[in-house]
């Protein structure tokens, strides 16, 4: 029943509030296994304003595909010492440099556990259950 709320919480936040991470530690905090944690870790992904490439970019939009991202988090939170992962993706409209793209919490109960896990997570959404369009600079 628990993942059951935070699901909802997590696809609440996605379609009808801003990001906001104080709510994702708050919400993470009250996991019934939340005493056998030793520590949270947040990634926060922002726009920057140029490519990997080195393009200049005004921002970029995000596409989501949840039922890979939903697979990736059950998976991850089977990891040994992982309490619980929680994340936001701020999809559907063109952001702008220094805007949310993305809040990923893990918490766990030991650094290492928790570095490995935020670590892939963040990779496989990235890799698996993402695409983003970059919006460039246009040169005259």
């Amino acid at each position: 029943m628990f993942e059951q709320k935070l699901a909802v919480f997590v696809g609440a936040l996605n379609k009808e509030r801003d990001m906001d991470i104080v709510t994702m530690m708050d919400q993470i905090k009250q996991h019934p296994d939340f005493h056998k944690a030793g520590m949270i870790l947040c990634h926060n992904g922002v726009v920057r304003a140029t490519s990997r490439e080195g393009h200049e970019v005004t921002g970029l939009e995000v596409v989501v595909d949840h039922k890979r991202l939903d697979q990736i988090l059950n998976e991850q939170k089977k990891r040994p010492g992982i309490v619980d992962i929680l994340i936001h993706i701020n999809e559907g409209k063109p952001l702008a440099v220094g805007e949310d793209v993305m809040f990923l919490l893990v918490a766990g109960d030991i650094r290492e556990n928790v570095l490995e896990s935020l670590t892939d997570t963040l990779n496989l959404v990235k890799a698996q259950a993402t695409s983003k369009t970059q919006f460039f600079v246009e040169k005259p």
